[in-house]
């Protein structure tokens, strides 16, 4: 319970990081109507679809396919149909490293700050509440 406020910062600071790749996916990858992964639901087309994507892709979902459906240029796609860009790889090296790596240290580091503070101290909260 301590730790709440802190997680909900970092879940802030996730949210923020999905939204500012769901608006370059959005203008990198928008242009993407199919693919091996890539169809009707999963896509950039807009920015509700490109968050639930990036979500997706944040748990390990066919993260690499997307990157692959996302990287093709001619003349080893079909223009505006599979065409995507060479920043794709980038981009999902950037979006992968922030969010499973970085976000998980985050989340990991935040609960054991919390038990740090509020358990392993002798007259901690908890200790004196028990007490009381």
């Amino acid at each position: 319970m301590f730790s709440i406020p802190a997680l909900v910062n970092v879940f802030m600071l996730l949210m923020l990081i999905f939204f500012m790749f769901s608006i370059m996916g959005v203008f990198s990858f928008g242009t993407i109507k199919e693919g091996d992964v890539l169809d009707d639901l999963k896509n950039f087309n807009n920015f509700q679809d490109s968050f639930l994507l990036l979500f997706a892709v944040t748990t390990g979902e066919d993260w690499n396919k997307i990157m692959f459906d996302c990287s093709r240029t001619p003349p080893d796609c079909v223009p505006d149909l599979t065409c995507g860009n060479r920043v794709a790889w980038i981009y999902f090296f950037l979006l992968i490293l922030a969010c499973s790596h970085v976000m998980l240290n985050l989340f990991i580091l935040v609960i054991i700050q919390q038990f740090e503070k509020y358990y392993l101290p002798t007259d901690n909260m908890i200790a004196l509440f028990k007490y009381d």
